[in-house]
């Protein structure tokens, strides 16, 4: 049985128009939820000097300071992360550092102290903005020069579908926006990028044996031949996501969640915009 995707190509552009509406007012009105790499903040590892010490006591002693708590059981760790305030002086921040310590006192060992001001946060803001816009500016590169016409026009339009909805998914959940959250934009957009060229070729290969099938049918076949690939590779990346998500602690479980989102997307615009868009153009003289 053969699934008719290109049936609710109007429907694709209906859905598509209204998350675009709803990422850029989440991400006008309500903005990104930026972490301490990027807002500013204090980094400090330490150690407990004893057992009983937990990362449990250490959250309730430090609640005035709303922290992040990461343990790391191999080397019995626990890097402690505090916000700043946007206007903070360096002696604010010193001063943050002093009172945290008067509160822990003699019950950790310090191993590092790290401040990020608001300053240096900015610069990585931009830093990783910059690093998004340029992975971005060369896969489209890649996309046009490997192929012409609709080929390369689908592709991009939906990599800047892709480029938005990752940033208002981000938005409209409150996931924290941090280093680790560029580093899932970019995979997302390279993953989402690896599934178009795979379709793509498909679709190509198709357009040059059935020279007289109509294109929405030889589109159809050809996202039909790729499901079975297509729904192994999600299955997989989801497994290891969710695996991360229940077992690997609460820092990776944000980037799970994330990462879950991206292969959805990647696989839902490569059959839902670029395919569809594709649809419009000559398949058989645009390449």
């Amino acid at each position: 049985m053969q699934l008719k995707f290109m049936k609710y190509r109007k429907l694709a552009y209906v859905i598509s128009a209204a998350m675009i509406v709803v990422s850029v007012l989440s991400l006008s009105i309500k903005g990104l939820n930026y972490g301490i790499d990027f807002a500013g903040g204090i980094s400090i590892e330490i150690v407990p000097e004893s057992a009983d010490y937990t990362i449990d006591k250490m959250r309730h002693d430090l609640a005035v300071f709303s922290p992040e708590l990461q343990e790391f059981s191999e080397s019995k760790t626990v890097l402690v992360r505090v916000g700043l305030k946007k206007d903070s002086t360096e002696e604010q921040q010193n001063q943050v550092v002093r009172e945290i310590k008067e509160i822990l006192d003699d019950k950790v060992e310090y191993r590092q102290v790290q401040i990020v001001g608001p300053k240096i946060g900015g610069e990585l803001i931009r830093g990783g903005i910059m690093a998004v816009i340029f992975s971005f500016t060369l896969m489209s590169i890649y996309i046009w020069i490997r192929y012409r016409g609709g080929y390369a026009v689908g592709s991009f339009v939906s990599l800047v579908l892709d480029f938005i909805l990752m940033f208002g998914f981000f938005s409209i959940i409150g996931l924290e926006f941090n280093q680790t959250a560029i580093a899932v934009i970019l995979m997302g957009l390279g993953y989402s990028t690896n599934d178009k060229v795979v379709n793509y070729d498909r679709i190509d290969e198709n357009a040059k044996k059935y020279h007289k099938m109509p294109q929405e049918e030889l589109i159809d076949l050809s996202v039909n031949e790729m499901m079975r690939r297509t729904i192994i590779t999600n299955i997989t990346t989801m497994l290891c996501m969710a695996g991360l998500y229940f077992f690997a602690g609460s820092v990776l479980r944000e980037f799970s969640l994330a990462m879950m989102f991206a292969v959805v997307l990647g696989t839902l615009t490569s059959i839902y915009i670029s395919n569809v868009i594709l649809y419009h153009f000559n398949l058989r003289g645009d390449k």
